[in-house]
């Protein structure tokens, strides 16, 4: 059972909280993340959802999750990683790259550049079903076939401007 903060439209923490899956109450807001790394051939790390999650057997970005009760947006982002992908990536000292505002909540994204090898991918059976790397036309070509998750095309073009950008951001 995960229990997640609330928060208001200005994204200050309420002393409210609800349980992942029930009905989130009206007028509040919760926070998720996403991380998306990128190697040095400019491609992304995507992985595959499982048939038994939301949207099932579409490609997304490198992981996401909700963030649970007391916990800050950049240590779920580290979380999430290691949980779904088993890759470790101290991110203590990392801001979101940009937050993007949904209907229920915050989205925070993490674009990090990392070259990962593959092989040392340990995938969570739940949630994975694949990873691999992919490059910006391989992605549009998936989220054109219906095979990725429904991001609007210049979102995913802006996370990919925004990893070339962030090489050249010393961290």
């Amino acid at each position: 059972m995960e229990i997640m903060d609330l928060y208001d439209e200005n994204r200050q923490k309420t002393t409210d909280t609800y349980v992942r899956g029930s009905a989130q109450p009206k007028g509040f807001y919760r926070l998720v993340v996403h991380v998306c790394i990128f190697n040095s051939n400019h491609e992304m790390l995507i992985q595959r959802r499982t048939y038994n999650k939301k949207m099932p057997g579409l490609w997304d970005v490198t992981c996401g999750g909700a963030v649970t009760t007391t916990e800050a947006s950049n240590f779920a982002a580290e979380r999430e990683l290691f949980e779904e992908l088993g890759i470790k990536l101290d991110f203590t000292y990392k801001r979101p790259s940009l937050t993007a505002n949904f209907p229920l909540g915050f989205d925070d994204f993490y674009v990090v550049n990392e070259d990962i090898d593959l092989d040392t991918l340990v995938l969570q059976e739940e949630e994975v079903s694949d990873a691999r790397w992919e490059s910006l036309d391989g992605v549009l070509n998936l989220l054109h076939a219906g095979q990725f998750v429904g991001y609007k095309e210049n979102f995913v073009r802006f996370l990919f401007d925004l990893a070339i950008d962030n090489r050249y951001v010393e961290i």
